[in-house]
């Protein structure tokens, strides 16, 4: 059985942190993803910015990460946002409605204005 890879890369622009997601989110790998957020609301980063352009595949799991976190990360005035997503996720997104639950932008500078946008975020 092959066996599914997943990293993901950190990085910040403008006091938001940006996380690149590459590979495969599944329930296996969703730990990682788990980790790196936490790792960022622990050093007061909750403005976030996903960028899914690596992203190949994404479980029910996967998704259950945001939901984790969403909550909390708005009362401390920030966000999830999700940026570059393929088709095949995006429509996976649209499906379950999270595309009426988070912001999916076009590219990071979108998503960076949205955090501007107070009444938005």
């Amino acid at each position: 059985m092959k066996k599914n890879i997943f990293s993901v890369t950190a990085d910040s622009i403008s006091n938001v942190s940006v996380l690149y997601l590459n590979g495969s989110l599944d329930a296996h790998t969703s730990i990682i993803l788990e980790e790196q957020i936490q790792h960022e609301i622990n050093k007061e980063s909750y403005k976030i910015i996903l960028d899914f352009t690596n992203l190949e595949y994404i479980s029910s799991a996967g998704l259950g990460v945001f939901m984790v976190f969403v909550e909390y990360l708005r009362k401390n005035n920030g966000d999830l946002v999700f940026v570059k997503v393929p088709e095949k996720v995006l429509n996976i997104l649209t499906l379950l409605g999270f595309n009426e639950i988070f912001h999916i932008a076009d590219s990071i500078e979108v998503a960076l204005k949205l955090f501007e946008m107070p009444d938005i975020i």
